[in-house]
């Protein structure tokens, strides 16, 4: 399967929550998509249906595909402590994720692509995969001719501030200081839900 790139608020209404953050149009239609999304919203969900929607929902909202996301789940499974907040950690340790959380791009996608396009350095050096984990204390920027493009200015100038990044908006130059917390984190995911699934 290819990466998605199709109309995000489909996907929202699939899941029937704002996973790509704040949207107009999920707002005025919240039900699945499709003919019979109401009926679909009606009909009872088993057990495994409601696990593996849990899944699909945070590969969605963080970009990933089945393989990687199954490669960061058996490595958080392998480190100490519980695995589906280690899951969670390495999904907000990835260099688009921290761009994103920094401000510097307006959605995952968009902090992706920016990655991509060689707009971003990693403690200096330029990177270009948006997979990289970036470990506490590593500094993320903006390459100095990337500074003046019109999504980083307008992104930046509407960003959420989080406790665990310290981030310089003159100088497009962030730091990611430390993972953070579970109750930090704000989305709403159930990681208890992916791993029951993977257990199986």
């Amino acid at each position: 399967m290819a990466r998605y790139t199709g109309p995000t608020t489909r996907i929202a209404r699939k899941f029937g929550e704002p996973i790509y953050g704040p949207d107009k149009t999920f707002e005025k239609r919240n039900t699945p998509p499709g003919q019979h999304g109401l009926a679909a919203k009606r009909k009872k969900q088993k057990e495994y249906g409601t696990q593996l929607k849990e899944k699909q929902k945070v590969k969605y909202m963080y970009g990933l595909l089945e393989r990687q996301f199954r490669n960061t789940y058996d490595k958080a499974a392998r480190m100490k402590g519980q695995t589906g907040v280690n899951l969670l950690f390495l999904l907000e340790s990835r260099l688009d994720n921290i761009v994103y959380r920094m401000g510097i791009a307006p959605t995952r996608a968009a902090a992706r692509q920016l990655v991509l396009h060689r707009h971003i350095s990693l403690n200096g050096s330029i990177c270009n995969v948006p997979s990289v984990l970036v470990k506490p204390g590593e500094t993320v920027a903006v390459r100095e001719r990337s500074k003046s493009l019109e999504v980083i200015q307008n992104s930046v100038a509407a960003a959420t501030k989080y406790s665990w990044i310290e981030f310089d908006a003159k100088e497009l130059t962030g730091k990611f200081l430390n993972v953070p917390a579970r109750e930090e984190i704000p989305e709403s995911i159930n990681e208890q839900l992916i791993v029951d699934l993977y257990s199986k």
